[in-house]
């Protein structure tokens, strides 16, 4: 899977808190939760999630609480994928739940700009940046957590291999 689109940049410790604001966990509803998402981080990611589908950050992205809403409000703004230095480890996990691609990139982390084009190889463990040029190798994903992003979700993968005994 190749995923090219440009950057929205943010920095460390991106929470759970202001991915999805505790006042909006009354709901489920992706376009609810998608019309919330970062407002308190950032007032424009609205308008900037329009043209920009690949968010870039640095360390613990998704720390705070284990919402599954937060990679839910990510991925209904029509965010493709989320690169970080690091993430907090049940938005990892929530996030491959929910089929919102995500990847661990020291190197883009701390070298793609905001605005930056990337086309990334998910298969092939390859960050290009069309903007500078420069190339990032990453560890592929696994073929398994392939699988369960290309079900939609875990639940559909589940229903899947159930379906298939």
């Amino acid at each position: 899977m190749i995923i090219r689109d440009k950057v929205i940049k943010y920095g460390n410790d991106v929470n759970t808190d202001v991915i999805i604001p505790a006042r909006y966990l009354n709901t489920t509803n992706e376009e609810e939760l998608a019309s919330h998402c970062f407002e308190d981080l950032d007032e424009n990611f609205k308008q900037k999630a329009l043209t920009r589908k690949i968010i870039v950050a640095g360390d613990n992205f998704g720390c705070g609480s284990s919402r599954e809403h937060a990679p839910l409000a990510i991925k209904a703004s029509g965010i493709k994928l989320v690169i970080a230095r690091t993430f907090a480890r049940i938005f990892f996990r929530n996030a491959v739940n929910t089929a919102l691609p995500v990847l661990l990139s020291k190197e883009a982390s701390e070298n793609v700009n905001d605005g930056d084009e990337l086309e990334v190889d998910l298969e092939m463990g390859l960050i290009n940046d069309l903007t500078t040029g420069k190339t990032y190798k990453i560890n592929q994903i696994p073929a398994f957590i392939q699988e369960i992003i290309s079900s939609g979700g875990y639940i559909n993968y589940t229903k899947k291999k159930l379906g298939s005994l």
